[in-house]
């Protein structure tokens, strides 16, 4: 499975998909993209840098949702040019996923519209990489018809071989709070496609601080040495050089200075997994 510049997907190597919530300064984003890929050249490994140019699912209609998807879209390209990474963004709407698609390498479906057949079959038409983020309220094996959309409306565009990627997200536990099964991850490898563990969002607090969302950053470390010891092919990590002052997704970011010696963590617990265990 490969698809442009992102021909690691579905091989045998772990890969981070990392950058800042959303698009905040185009230095900003430049500054984060360079360190990680630095971190990628140093410790071998695949990094596709992420970012969005709107939030459309802000809790509060006053927060900070980004450039937009014309400037949002040139800072990405800017940011491929300049580092050599593949990109990811999300898509909202069906006509954003042909715009979006003529500059990223993947393409994300964020999990409250993981369900909404048009986008997922639009982002797949387009022929790119296509990552779809279980929703929070959905069962595992929920996403087995999903993958169903994307690649027919795939075949039907003509596309051989797509490139469709799960994420886990962690599932609405009452009010305000998400868990992790890790049974969700053998279950969603079953579909054939890559299963990525997002281990930011999964410490998130869901509206948590009445008009924003909170987070458990602390945790992200102990939810990612599990994914990684399960056997997902990929980690999902929002990073920023200072979380607390991030204009989205903040509580759940995980430090950029951090970043390198925990990823050096997961790679050994990884290479400990590669003669037996992993699940997926």
């Amino acid at each position: 499975m490969a698809s442009g510049g992102v021909e690691f997907l579905g091989g045998d190597r772990l890969f981070l998909i990392s950058g800042p919530c959303v698009i905040e300064s185009r230095d900003l984003v430049l500054s984060i993209a360079n360190t990680l890929a630095g971190m990628g050249e140093k410790l071998g490994l695949p990094v596709v840098f992420k970012a969005s140019y709107d939030k459309a699912n802000r809790s509060s209609g006053r927060s900070f949702r980004g450039p937009g998807i014309e400037e949002g879209l040139k800072i990405l390209s800017d940011v491929r040019d300049a580092t050599g990474l593949p990109v990811l963004t999300d898509v909202h709407l069906p006509e954003q996923a042909a715009v979006a698609g003529e500059v990223v390498d993947i393409l994300q479906i964020p999990a409250f519209l993981s369900r909404q057949t048009d986008l997922v079959a639009a982002a797949a038409a387009t022929g790119k990489a296509v990552n779809i983020k279980k929703a929070q309220f959905m069962a595992p094996r929920d996403t087995f018809q999903v993958v169903a959309k994307a690649r027919d409306a795939a075949a039907e565009a003509g596309v051989e071989d797509p490139a469709i990627c799960l994420t886990e997200r962690g599932s609405c536990f009452g009010y305000n709070n998400l868990v992790v099964d890790m049974r969700s991850l053998p279950i969603m490898a079953e579909t054939g496609c890559p299963v990525i563990f997002d281990a930011t969002h999964s410490v998130q607090l869901p509206g948590g601080q009445g008009d924003r969302s909170g987070g458990e950053r602390q945790h992200v470390p102990t939810l990612a040495r599990a994914a990684v010891a399960a056997g997902v092919s990929g980690l999902f990590m929002e990073t920023h050089p200072d979380p607390d002052k991030a204009l989205s997704d903040g509580p759940n970011s995980w430090p950029l200075d951090r970043l390198e010696p925990l990823i050096a963590q997961l790679l050994r617990i990884r290479e400990a997994c590669e003669d037996g265990c992993p699940a997926t």
